[in-house]
């Protein structure tokens, strides 16, 4: 009996040093899926202990018990349990595992596409660039297309407004759809680059981002 509970000690210790130093990240969701924690509060999810029915997991000064439904019959049954939990809270979360770090800047045609809106918005910018006498009119020669240079000073907010307000909600989207999703963290410097580049060139801002979620899938995958 003295062997079997020299185990089970020492198969709880392992699991509790291992969950802390490498599935914090999953602490902190059990938290918020299955205690309502909110998200600031778990983020300093520890394992303080388990049982074959429950997690005592503490955050911020507060301990919270995780029950495990239906219990488990040994330790041996923890991985299985806790991976299971972990993908429920992913999806009732409405997060991934896959995590996007980094920002990636247009390239190729996607570059030539970023570069043509920047200068439209910069164009459109001011009703006076098509006007005689502009550094825009005279240095592209829009006196030789009076009646193309007087339509777009007489349309000159429209494109303005409809390029930056269709852009403005696809980089809502891309915020709750797919930055949220993927673990870039609200207001930091990576989340203001992927909004800047959408509000620039829209959805391509979206197909880059795939082609990376992708990607890490493809490692993953690998190394599997």
């Amino acid at each position: 009996m003295a062997a079997i509970n020299d185990k089970s000690a020492s198969s709880k210790s392992f699991i509790i040093n291992h969950m802390n130093a490498d599935h914090q990240k999953s602490l902190a969701m059990y938290l918020r899926v299955y205690c309502d924690v909110a998200a600031g509060d778990a983020k300093s999810a520890r394992l303080e202990d388990i049982t074959l029915s429950d997690l005592l997991i503490s955050a911020k000064g507060t301990r919270y018990s995780v029950p495990l439904d239906p219990p488990m019959k040994t330790f041996s049954d923890t991985r299985p349990r806790v991976v299971a939990m972990h993908k429920e809270c992913l999806q009732r979360l409405g997060l991934s595992d896959i995590v996007i770090k980094e920002y990636r800047a247009p390239r190729g045609l996607e570059a030539v596409n970023f570069g043509m809106v920047v200068a439209t918005l910069l164009v459109f910018s001011r009703g006076s660039n098509f006007l005689p006498g502009s550094f825009f009119y005279e240095s592209v020669g829009l006196g030789r297309f009076p009646a193309f240079a007087q339509f777009c000073y007489s349309v000159q907010a429209i494109p303005l407004v409809l390029l930056l307000g269709i852009h403005a909600m696809e980089a809502v989207l891309l915020s709750v759809n797919r930055l949220k999703r993927h673990g870039v963290p609200f207001l930091s410097g990576v989340w203001f680059a992927w909004i800047a580049s959408i509000i620039i060139e829209g959805v391509f801002t979206f197909k880059r981002f795939d082609r990376m979620v992708k990607e890490e899938e493809e490692k993953r995958e690998h190394k599997k």
